[in-house]
């Protein structure tokens, strides 16, 4: 099953639809959906290294713009579609204590959950339901998502057949890991949150 993916999205990279593809998961993963683009994004950088740029910076603006949505979701929508996802997540509890960090941390909070595992629509609803500084809020999240991303991408272009050759022969445990981040992220958000 995982190999038949992995191929599947090795030819994605070569279709007209790749782009649009990659941008809609990293959208997705910023406002609402638990995988992260890194599944589409790292087999389309193997398959292309060329564009393994090209892919970062769609991953980060799509990344920002879901974001956006996310953020609007915390704003707009907190008691209806926010608080629902805060509760599916297991966060409602942790509201509260939130308000009080972001006042003094909130800047470093967004750039430093977005590197990590924890899933990146936490930062972005409890930033709009906190009501975060949008324009702040932009340019971190275009700051710690490029940094991801680029890294991401850097690491490709250095090492991407080997990485290529081992996901090869690997991609179930690859998949694990990708698996373990999320679980592993909302496990370490729902510690730290």
């Amino acid at each position: 099953m995982f190999q038949r993916l992995y191929r599947w999205t090795l030819s994605l990279a070569e279709s007209p639809r790749a782009t649009p593809a990659l941008a809609a998961v990293a959208f997705a993963e910023s406002s609402f959906f638990p995988i992260p683009p890194d599944v589409v994004l790292v087999p389309m950088a193997l398959a292309n290294p060329k564009k393994a740029w090209f892919y970062a910076g769609v991953c980060t603006l799509a990344s920002v713009a879901g974001g956006i949505v996310g953020y609007g979701i915390g704003y707009f929508l907190y008691e209806t579609v926010g608080l629902w996802l805060m509760t599916l997540y297991g966060y409602v509890n942790k509201v509260e204590a939130l308000r009080v960090f972001y006042d003094q941390w909130g800047w470093l909070f967004i750039l430093v959950k977005g590197l990590t595992p924890i899933p990146f629509k936490l930062v972005t609803i409890v930033s709009g339901m906190l009501k975060y500084n949008l324009l702040l809020f932009i340019v971190l999240a275009t700051i710690t998502r490029g940094a991801r991303f680029f890294l991401l991408a850097a690491i490709l272009n250095q090492w991407g057949e080997p990485i290529k050759r081992m996901l090869d022969r690997h991609f179930a445990v690859f998949m694990a890991i990708i698996a373990a981040c999320v679980v592993g992220g909302f496990w370490l958000a729902g510690r730290m949150l």
